[in-house]
């Protein structure tokens, strides 16, 4: 058996999932602790790779005086800390300010933060165009879009710049009032954006739809169109509406365990206890690519 990459006491214990559907969890996990559980998978991840690289598409808190609910600083604070390269993301003046006080306050010696204004959309090129990003390079990159605003060429992009193992990705679909929001579409300006999010002129078919089936049917692009491995629904509830689905969060990679290490974060921030059998892994035969 080949070395590990760290001590055996510090392997994660996680559960070898199928490739399957998975089913709605017992305990779900609400819209307040997404940003955790973003947090609580590179931390499991970057156990296994010892570095990453972070890409957070719409990164300002979308409730500005809600700094603890902001994804990117929960990132910035995991310890260890071996995401070493971040690209903090955001159209909205003010948001960029906060994501400037996030920087002053983490950028530290052999870590790199940059604030990108502007529209995600076109400020991805710069991102993939800098050289951080490499084959070899583990990366995440997280798209927590309020409804339409991640053009379906941007997720193109990401998916495509990588030659070996794509950039993984945490695609939010906003399954709470998407329906609401196709039925308001009346202008033609409107029409074409949502075009452009969707990627294809039947966008309006999926007004309608069960959550579920909006969401596998996504996944089945994730994989179809762009490549994807493995790629899974997650939902994300509302507390305050009793438990009713906001979102649900896509998870695509091509790594063999990553989908594991999601359903064990998961399991972990929404309270769930783990009573299945749980086994160790030897990463160190899945994961040479990033040595």
């Amino acid at each position: 058996m080949p070395a590990l990459l760290f001590d055996e006491a510090e392997l994660p214990t996680i559960e070898v999932v199928p490739e399957k559907n998975f089913q709605s969890l017992r305990h779900p996990l609400w819209t307040e602790n997404k940003a955790r559980l973003i947090q609580e998978y590179i931390k499991l991840f970057t156990y296994v790779t010892k570095h990453g690289a972070y890409i957070d598409g719409f990164a300002a808190p979308q409730r500005r005086e809600r700094l603890d609910l902001c994804s990117a600083k929960l990132v910035l604070e995991a310890e260890p800390q071996r995401v070493r390269d971040l690209w903090l993301c955001d159209i909205d003046p003010k948001g960029v300010a906060l994501l400037r006080e996030l920087q002053e306050a983490y950028e530290s010696k052999g870590r790199r933060i940059h604030v990108v204004e502007g529209d995600f959309n076109n400020t991805y090129e710069t991102i993939l165009a800098s050289g951080r990003i490499t084959d070899r390079t583990a990366t995440f990159a997280l798209l927590d879009q309020r409804t339409f605003e991640c053009a379906w060429s941007t997720v193109e992009a990401i998916a495509r710049h990588k030659k070996g193992m794509k950039i993984e990705v945490f695609y939010f679909l906003a399954t709470g009032w998407i329906d609401r929001s196709i039925a308001a579409v009346k202008r033609e300006i409107t029409a074409a954006r949502v075009e452009r999010w969707w990627g294809r002129p039947d966008w309006r078919t999926l007004r309608g739809m069960q959550g579920i089936e909006r969401a596998n049917l996504l996944v089945k692009r994730f994989k179809d169109e762009l490549g994807y491995t493995f790629a899974y629904p997650y939902a994300i509830h509302d507390s305050r509406l009793g438990g009713r689905t906001m979102y649900h969060m896509i998870h695509a990679t091509d790594h063999p365990e990553a989908s594991p290490l999601m359903m064990r974060a998961y399991r972990k921030v929404s309270g769930r206890s783990d009573q299945e059998t749980h086994v160790q892994l030897d990463f160190d035969a899945h994961w040479g690519e990033f040595k």
